[in-house]
């Protein structure tokens, strides 16, 4: 495959607009930002694929938000932070450099017709499934209503599989798409209602307060959403109930889908998720959450959405953001055995 009149590399990409110059060689003790390799368009012939173990993809998608957001911005962002990290992971003794990580670039977006942005979205999971189906993917939003998009693409390549969602989240994110439309509040109900997953195969850990409407939890129940609120999760555990979630799930599906909506996390800490709210997870519960899942070997993808850059405060919310990332890769990293 090469890169010369099919895109970046394949169609539906383009280059990300901020990129790091990696050394060469890597010092002996990378940062992040130093150990991720950004897909060259200049290459006049695509990497071997088969040298890749993690394929990261922005989304910068959040004109489908409820409300205003620069979620959009979120994938550079994310990649500008990574330089506040090492590859090495203190508090599990983890070196994360021997993965194999490429930045393949941005999904292109359109600039105002968000039905195209979620074509490019689906068609896109469904390139990567098909050019590197042995690569996990992280992909870096946007908002929410990207999910739905990425597990259809998944889905479209895919057809044979039974997908279950662990979901992380303050929201059910089940409001009616005959109201809402494909938004950030509809992703999973959108899943639901389109058939490419069962209610019974979607775990959602960190519902608490006020700010989820009954009428959404009646409609979850309808569904079989197993759902676990934030204060049962720390009752029981928040590891264990993750950990539960994911044996629950591995015993159905055959591919586990985790998506992190960084309003999931206390506002406190989360100042940059439009969404967070009082009483929501500690940034450490959410850490330890997303490396246990991706010890899981039925955990195939990632997503980190809903966080807004331009509402942080001193990059909080970003540098959580990339610390989540990287506690999930430590997770993958001890499922390869690294």
């Amino acid at each position: 495959m090469t890169n010369s009149g099919t895109g970046y590399p394949y169609p539906m990409l383009n280059p990300p607009s901020f990129r790091w110059n990696r050394p060469d060689p890597l010092p002996a003790e990378p940062k992040v930002h130093e150990w991720i390799r950004t897909l060259d368009l200049g290459e006049a012939v695509a990497p071997d694929w088969s040298d890749i173990d993690v394929t990261l993809l922005g989304v910068p998608l959040s004109r489908s938000s409820i409300s205003a957001s620069a979620a959009s911005e979120t994938p550079d962002a994310l990649r500008r932070a990574w330089k506040y990290f090492t590859t090495y992971n203190l508090d599990e003794g983890v070196d994360l450099s021997p993965l194999r990580v490429v930045d393949l670039g941005d999904v292109r977006q359109h600039v105002t017709d968000i039905a195209a942005c979620h074509r490019n979205i689906l068609e896109a999971m469904a390139a990567m499934r098909e050019h590197h189906s042995h690569t996990l993917p992280l992909v870096m939003g946007g908002d929410h209503s990207i999910t739905a998009m990425l597990v259809k693409g998944w889905k479209r390549a895919h057809p044979e599989e039974r997908i279950g969602i662990l979901q992380l989240d303050t929201h059910f994110d089940l409001r009616s798409l005959e109201d809402h439309g494909p938004t950030n509040g509809t992703p999973i109900r959108n899943l639901i209602e389109s058939g490419t997953i069962r209610g019974e195969d979607v775990c959602n850990i960190g519902l608490h307060g006020f700010f989820n409407a009954k009428s959404l939890k009646e409609y979850a129940d309808r569904a079989g959403v197993r759902y676990v609120t934030l204060r049962e999760a720390r009752r029981r555990g928040v590891e264990k109930a993750v950990a539960e979630a994911l044996s629950f799930l591995a015993g159905k599906v055959d591919t586990i889908y985790l998506t992190v909506d960084m309003d999931v996390l206390d506002t406190g800490v989360a100042p940059g998720a439009p969404a967070s709210t009082p009483g929501g997870m500690r940034t450490e519960e959410l850490f330890e959450a997303v490396r246990i899942a991706g010890t899981h070997p039925k955990v195939k993808a990632m997503d980190l959405v809903c966080l807004d850059p331009h509402r942080d405060v001193r990059e909080v919310t970003v540098k959580a953001g990339v610390h989540t990332m990287l506690s999930f890769l430590t997770g993958f990293a001890q499922r390869k055995g690294l």
